[in-house]
């Protein structure tokens, strides 16, 4: 792992100097992304089955899956399998109704009503990865918090394989409640769900990971419809002090850095006796990690060893990175929660291992990558639901504020916006 030492601006100069190179758009990217979706808006169905022959090898002849096909892969799951996916659904639940939020009326200036209705999306589009691994978690993650919040549909797309859609992630998408499932994949997807084609409906808004195509083309729908945000590759964040286990340190910057060889993992410790220990216990168990030459990608280009000064120190400098999971293992790390101003998950203590939160503690695990964290959230039921202001004014209630409304309007040069209040009292 590469390794920063030295004074706090020192290294976060260098910090902002990766981020810089990390954010950089690829040209060429945008442009293939930018072709794929002109060619789905012009073509429809048509496009969509001829890029899952390019792109997925698979000749399509059905976009869509059948109730019974999702059922009878439900069936072949294991029971215990099931029984994990109901007991985070479970979790999932009693986390994130705690998020629901409920219309306000104020009547406390006589004469005058305000408010605010919260609504829910009509029709959402959910991503599930394919490609190197199946995520039936994250059907779980990006369904359950819509249907809290009311959505009426949820569309589900995930790329089609020779061997068809994994039957756990049909399993969780028959456990979360989603309405329909289309086996397409990548941006052309992502470009069906926010035009419509002649099969797959258009929809308000578009969640959840994927590649790289997938996130570039939802930066380029999005205005067409919402989404929920730019994920960028996996990344974990950990604070240590000569306290902390190297065995579990290592072992949870190696969970994430085994998602993909853009994935990062970064250890900041005050300890260099801590950080060789980690080091030496990362060789150790890559040796029998399945997905040995991803993970050792990860680390060897992205991984990265921060020895700071002072605990203070270390907050500080995560605080720049806003890790997409940050995990502290410090004596009483629950007393150091208001350091953390920028993350997107956070997992207090050795127990609190960043998986706890990928599978079963109820959080959500669709979060802010690349430093985004700073200005972003984790998904939730706040995603799946708009907000409509109400207003309503008797008259005496109007005439007491009409010759500020009209000074404002004046001021502002809109001298119809000034009349449209006056002529109420000619």
């Amino acid at each position: 792992m590469k390794w920063l030492k030295g004074e706090t601006t020192e290294i976060l100069r260098a910090l902002n100097k990766d981020v810089r190179m990390i954010q950089k758009d690829n040209q060429q990217i945008e442009e293939q992304v930018r072709q794929i979706i002109q060619q789905v808006i012009q073509n429809g169905d048509q496009a969509l089955k001829v890029y899952s022959k390019k792109f997925d090898q698979v000749e399509l002849q059905n976009l869509s899956l059948s109730q019974e096909t999702i059922t009878l892969g439900y069936q072949r799951v294991e029971k215990e399998v099931i029984a994990a996916l109901e007991a985070a659904k479970e979790n999932i639940i009693s986390y994130h109704q705690k998020q629901k939020q409920y219309d306000f009326m104020d009547t406390e200036k006589s004469g005058v009503l305000r408010g605010q209705l919260v609504l829910p999306l009509a029709r959402v589009g959910v991503y599930v990865p394919g490609g190197t691994a199946a995520y039936p978690s994250s059907v779980l993650m990006n369904v359950l918090p819509a249907k809290i919040a009311g959505v009426k549909e949820i569309i589900m797309v995930t790329p089609p394989s020779k061997e068809g859609v994994p039957d756990v992630i049909l399993a969780a998408a028959k456990i979360a409640g989603v309405d329909k499932i289309f086996q397409i994949g990548g941006a052309q997807s992502i470009a069906a769900l926010a035009y419509g084609t002649e099969t797959i409906p258009k929809v308000d808004k578009i969640v959840g990971p994927g590649n790289i195509y997938v996130a570039t083309a939802k930066k380029q729908v999005f205005g067409t419809v919402g989404i929920d945000m730019i994920a960028g590759p996996s990344e974990i964040g950990i604070i240590a002090d000569e306290t902390a286990n190297p065995i579990y340190i290592a072992a949870d910057l190696l969970s994430q850095a085994e998602h993909d060889t853009l994935a990062r993992a970064i250890l900041v410790t005050n300890s260099v006796a801590l950080a060789e220990q980690v080091e030496i216990e990362m060789d150790r168990q890559l040796e029998t990690l399945p997905r040995k030459e991803i993970a050792e990608q990860s680390i060897k280009n992205n991984g990265l060893i921060i020895v700071a000064s002072t605990i203070s120190a270390m907050f500080t400098i995560m605080n720049e990175i806003a890790p997409e999971h940050l995990e502290v293992q410090l004596e009483d790390p629950i007393s150091y929660l208001h350091e953390i101003k920028n993350a997107g998950s956070i997992f207090l203590g050795e127990y609190a291992s960043e998986p706890v939160g990928d599978y079963f503690s109820g959080t959500n695990h669709v979060l802010p990558t690349s430093g985004t964290a700073k200005f972003y959230s984790p998904l939730s039921v706040y995603d799946f639901v708009k907000y409509s202001q109400v207003t309503y004014y008797t008259k005496d209630a109007l005439a007491e504020a009409k010759e500020a409304i009209a000074l404002l309007a004046r001021k502002e040069g809109l001298e119809a916006h000034a009349r449209a209040v006056e002529c109420r009292f000619e």
